[in-house]
């Protein structure tokens, strides 16, 4: 199987009058149709910068190297007119914040619409409203038809998450990246957009791209785990070898900072991030599937 989106050996550098910061370091990782993959990490390792990268999202200058191939087309070599349309169309990305990626001035219904618009020319407005109902109604905000001409404030922050997630998938796109998407979301809100994505995702047939630092929500929904720190992928796993059989200590030390019923609460949690973890050396693969960073 042709994997559905191939990131060979990425690099993103940012300059500014203190220097130089590479964010990402020589990155490579696959996701094949229909799967879900999760980037996890610390803040600063890397994984936003990445996502915004493979839809061109970055500041301009930002130093991008390496290539970005979907399916046959290296999108980092697109004339920027061909790759807007393959935003939204191809693949579309979920925000870590709704009240930022939402216009706060245009009713929820026209931002949607709006999206459609942008890829299906040929849509009447009869059919463009009707597919904006059915998107509203496909992510179980009640009465769709009522709430088109709602604005961004008057919907609850699982809500508007739930917009932001129609309007990704109201095109249909191959892959789906979402980024953080319940980092400012209660518990309970938290699992009702998780067990949204898995039930849309199986629906659609669509691959996702889940970013997150956080493990315990990667274990809900991720088939395969990629852990970065520092701009570099320090280990690649399934859901279940990662979780059963961590190898780099840096993997390690993210697991022992998840607090879980048997923590000892007189104890504070492991800190994140071990001095002595492998950052340098290639990654071997030492079962199949899984893969970790050792010392060259």
């Amino acid at each position: 199987m042709q994997p559905l989106l191939r990131v060979d050996h990425l690099s993103i550098t940012f300059s500014s009058d203190a220097g130089r910061h590479t964010a990402v370091d020589d990155l490579s990782f696959t996701i094949d149709p229909g799967e879900s993959l999760a980037l996890v990490g610390e803040s600063g390792s890397g994984k936003s910068v990445t996502a915004l990268a493979i839809l061109r999202l970055l500041d301009p200058r930002a130093q991008i190297a390496g290539s970005i191939w979907f399916q046959q087309e290296n999108w980092l070599q697109l004339p920027e007119q061909d790759m807007a349309s393959r935003r939204g169309r191809d693949a579309a990305m979920v925000f870590q914040e709704p009240m930022t990626a939402l216009n706060p001035v245009m009713s929820i219904g026209k931002q949607i619409a709006e999206a459609i618009r942008v890829h299906q020319h040929n849509l009447s407005r009869t059919a463009v409203r009707q597919r904006t109902i059915e998107a509203i109604e496909s992510v179980s905000i009640p009465e769709p038809h009522l709430r088109f001409d709602d604005y961004p404030h008057q919907f609850s922050g699982g809500q508007r998450q739930r917009i932001l997630i129609a309007m990704a998938l109201v095109n249909r796109p191959s892959l789906l990246i979402a980024d953080e998407p319940t980092t400012a979301l209660d518990v309970t809100v938290q699992a009702q957009i998780l067990d949204l994505l898995r039930e849309l995702k199986q629906r659609s047939n669509a691959a996702l791209l889940f970013i997150s630092h956080d493990l315990s929500v990667v274990a809900q929904i991720a088939q395969r785990v990629a852990v970065m720190r520092k701009g570099k992928i320090v280990e690649v796993a399934t859901c279940a070898q990662l979780f059963s059989n961590p190898q780099h200590p840096y993997t390690r030390s993210l697991l022992a900072a998840v607090p879980t019923m048997h923590s000892d609460r007189d104890k504070p949690l492991a800190a994140i991030g071990d001095p002595t973890a492998v950052l340098e050396g290639p990654l071997v693969e030492i079962a199949n599937g899984h893969w970790t960073r050792v010392a060259g």
